[in-house]
């Protein structure tokens, strides 16, 4: 593409042409997962069809499926900035991968009773509830992140607070699925490891929205999913090499012998599905001025891509959240200073006076506009807040396909419902 233009964004995106009795689709349901572009589909048909079979063989298609794993490990290393294709390991999503990790990671470190695991209370529970198993199983204490609930961001000093020498493990996330806020993971991640803990992000709600790179965080592990910026069902995480290396994995034996990332890689990969996460990261790639469509995949074009998505998206938000602040009634649970929208992604949890989030959501749905109410599995953040007896929240998620147009209709429909 040559500069960003929404319309022709929109183009490649087969899903965004519908309606229903003729009313168009208004996804901004994106915080649960985002649609699908065309170039997508075809590398998922292309993997079906070409490249259907398993590795190891003399024969054209086995050779041709090596190749398409290995492009997907290098795709995926360039959206990261990770140091090689080796750190990358793609699993079902970010749930299951974080779940293996987790007792991978328990086993490694010998978790004992007396450690201390550090969580967030603004994470998602995929980022959560695996590392309260581990304590539960362990005995080992859990400590928490807190947020102020008045600014939806961490204090300076609130890992300060709760990382000790004790501190195994330290899991937080790039950006809250429900406030929306991007965290200083960064700096997180530096203490964590000044504690001599493991650091372990979850970058799943941050990761179509901004620029990642796994070198300039400094994390040990970070982990999204692909079908949240605009790819298949695939989780993918990065792992700090130092660590996969000696990091134990359950895994049949013939796995164990290739090391990373086969070892963590549990099963036959679905072509389909690495064929699509590589073209997720192509799609991002096209939206940028670096390069033409026949350029090769590059770190360069990655970030030219996510930031040409971003400055739409930052405009959009700009829109959404004056437009929700100005309805009467309307509560908007994060950042809404217009000079700290850049430390937020555009996913926006609202509550409404006297009006059920779960009742709205099926209201807006009637007009064909799609948001998810209720926790959305982020328990830690909507009992913080105390949320969950009033039915948690409203969830307007936008992506860098919406327009202008869409955020208007979303708030006149939103203000005449409350």
């Amino acid at each position: 593409m040559t500069g960003f233009s929404v319309a022709d964004v929109r183009a490649q995106f087969p899903s965004l042409s519908i309606a229903d009795d003729g009313k168009p689709r208004i996804y901004l349901d994106n915080p649960a997962g985002t649609q699908v572009p065309r170039h997508v589909i075809d590398r998922a048909t292309h993997a079906m069809i070409e490249q259907n079979a398993n590795l190891g063989g003399a024969f054209v298609t086995s050779e041709m499926a090596r190749t398409l794993v290995d492009e997907a490990h290098v795709a995926a290393a360039h959206f990261y900035n990770a140091p090689s294709a080796r750190d990358v390991i793609f699993g079902a999503n970010m749930t299951t991968i974080t779940l293996a990790m987790s007792r991978n990671l328990q086993k490694t470190l010998n978790i004992t009773e007396g450690d201390e695991i550090v969580l967030s209370r603004m994470d998602h529970d995929s980022n959560v509830a695996p590392w309260l198993l581990v304590a539960e199983d362990t005995g080992a204490t859990v400590k928490w992140i807190e947020f102020d609930t008045d600014t939806f961001e961490f204090p300076d000093d609130a890992i300060d607070k709760v990382l000790s020498d004790k501190t195994k493990i330290v899991a937080i996330g790039h950006a809250s699925n429900c406030t929306g806020t991007i965290n200083d993971v960064k700096s997180m991640c530096a203490k964590a490891r000044s504690a001599g803990a493991i650091s372990y992000v979850d970058a799943v709600q941050f990761a179509p929205h901004g620029v990642i790179d796994v070198q300039d965080i400094g994390c040990d592990f970070l982990v999204s999913s692909a079908y949240k910026f605009f790819g298949p069902h695939q989780g993918i995480l990065y792992g700090r090499a130092e660590v996969l290396e000696n990091l134990f994995s359950y895994q049949v034996r013939p796995a164990l012998e290739h090391g990373a990332p086969a070892k963590f890689e549990i099963g036959t990969a679905p072509r389909e599905t690495l064929a699509a996460s590589l073209g997720a990261i192509e799609y991002i790639a096209s939206l940028g001025n670096d390069g033409g469509a026949d350029t090769p995949l590059s770190r360069s074009r990655v970030v030219s891509g996510m930031q040409a998505a971003m400055g739409h998206e930052m405009a959009l938000t700009r829109q959404m959240i004056s437009g929700l602040s100005s309805i009467k009634g309307v509560k908007v649970r994060g950042i809404t200073s217009d000079n700290a929208l850049a430390r937020r992604v555009p996913t926006v949890a609202i509550t409404m006076e006297g009006k059920n989030p779960g009742e709205a959501a099926k209201s807006m749905a009637r007009d064909n506009i799609f948001m998810w109410s209720g926790h959305n599995y982020a328990l830690e953040p909507i009992n913080h807040m105390n949320l969950m007896k009033d039915g948690g929240v409203l969830r307007i998620g936008l992506a860098h396909y919406n327009t202008a147009d869409e955020v208007d209709i979303m708030l006149e429909r939103l203000e005449g419902l409350v």
